[in-house]
């Protein structure tokens, strides 16, 4: 009886063989609530190959898609494109299914894998710029290290004009919409933003060094696969460009105002400083964090020139809360942006020193000393913060060179 898994034809040759997951709602600590893919793809060359894997529970539904093009057994090699786990999981079981001639990684992904999957065979190493021949096609190995682990590379299959991404241009997006251009660019961009924002965001620099490589190489690309999400055909540009600001970080018109409470004197504060802001014309998000998630609010940082963050005090520390934001964002290292820090406080005021402590180790550029108001903020309290917020709104307005207001 033929299974109910059927592989997806992505170009002549190539064919989508992943997994949805629509299970998923959280990965390394930022939510993903439309879920994910786990891409693996299958290239029928004359030596067929099978690009990465996919997590280990889903193995069965990735081999029986394999099924639904070739006996699998006919796969002659696997390349491992990143060893992260939800791309090797099932390595093991797929290359005692399989049985390949080879399975090929970088050189740093064959030591991963090694040290991940413990009793994995022989895993072949290969160096940046290396071409495999498949026969009647080439594959060749593009080292894109710490995008976004120290192992990860892309293979270029050069008769369809493919790059294989690995994790880069990827999406946490369980669709079953295989390809860009099935999707509205609103959500796809969204998407985009918000797994570079959670993911990529640390390895800006080497995004941009990537690009630098990439147009070097000079490579026909008319399709993008990558190991999550649809897989790009029709918004290459985009999608390109959109990495490249994103990587750049040189987002000035907007700030981000986040800030937890206990009796609401931080939160007028924090409303005070958003309206000083607006009246320098600056496009301001405020981020109570008793509803606020961590993803989104790095999401929203990512195009933003300024982080203002408050806190109450409770017991000589930030609130919790406060303090859950500022370690995620500052192992995420935005760059180039300005900020401040305030707060209430009832005795002793501690949290907003910690929260412009924790600022400069973030290297956000401090405009002003703490600003803290003792409980309930008087009139000239909240014109202090108003205050604040326009002399953020000026020294964003000077940075990008904007009109006065």
């Amino acid at each position: 009886m033929p299974g109910i898994y059927k592989a997806v034809k992505v170009t002549d040759k190539v064919w989508w063989v992943g997994v949805i997951d629509r299970s998923l709602k959280e990965f390394h600590g930022y939510r993903t609530p439309r879920g994910t893919t786990y891409n693996a793809y299958l290239v029928m060359a004359d030596r067929i190959t099978l690009i990465d894997t996919v997590k280990k529970p889903h193995f069965s539904e990735m081999m029986e898609r394999i099924s639904s093009v070739v006996d699998p057994s006919k796969i002659d090699y696997i390349i491992s494109n990143h060893a992260e786990m939800d791309h090797s999981g099932c390595l093991i079981e797929a290359m005692e299914a399989i049985k390949p001639e080879k399975v090929f990684a970088s050189t740093v992904g064959a030591s991963v894998l090694r040290d991940e999957l413990h009793g994995i065979g022989e895993i072949t190493p290969v160096k940046d710029g290396e071409t495999l021949s498949l026969g009647n096609m080439n594959a060749t190995f593009i080292e894109s290290r710490m995008l976004h682990w120290p192992d990860s590379m892309m293979t270029y299959l050069d008769s369809e004009k493919l790059l294989f991404s690995q994790d880069a241009f990827g999406m946490h997006l369980g669709t079953y919409k295989k390809f860009d251009d099935e999707i509205p660019w609103d959500m796809l961009e969204w998407e985009a933003k918000t797994y570079y924002a959670n993911i990529i965001l640390p390895y800006s620099d080497f995004v941009l060094k990537f690009f630098d490589k990439l147009g070097g190489l000079n490579l026909d690309i008319k399709t993008i696969a990558p190991d999550h999400g649809p897989i790009w055909r029709s918004r290459i540009p985009q999608i390109l460009e959109l990495y490249k600001k994103m990587a750049a970080q040189k987002f000035c018109e907007r700030a981000i105002v986040v800030y937890d409470t206990m009796w609401h004197s931080t939160e007028m504060m924090a409303k005070a400083i958003c309206e000083g802001l607006d009246s320098q014309g600056i496009e301001t998000m405020l981020y109570p964090l008793e509803s606020s998630h961590r993803t989104f609010i790095a999401t929203e940082l990512i195009e933003a020139g300024a982080l203002i963050v408050g806190s109450s005090t409770l017991n000589r520390n930030m609130l919790p809360r406060v303090a859950d934001i500022l370690t995620y964002l500052k192992g995420l290292s935005p760059r180039n942006l300005i900020g401040a820090s305030f707060g209430s406080y009832g005795w002793s005021g501690e949290a907003a020193d910690q929260i412009a402590k924790m600022l400069g180790e973030m290297k956000v550029n401090l405009v002003t000393d703490p600003l803290k108001v003792k409980h309930v903020p008087k009139s000239e309290d909240l014109k202090k913060c108003y205050e604040l917020g326009a002399l953020l709104g000026e020294k964003l307005r000077e940075g990008c060179k904007l009109p006065q207001q």
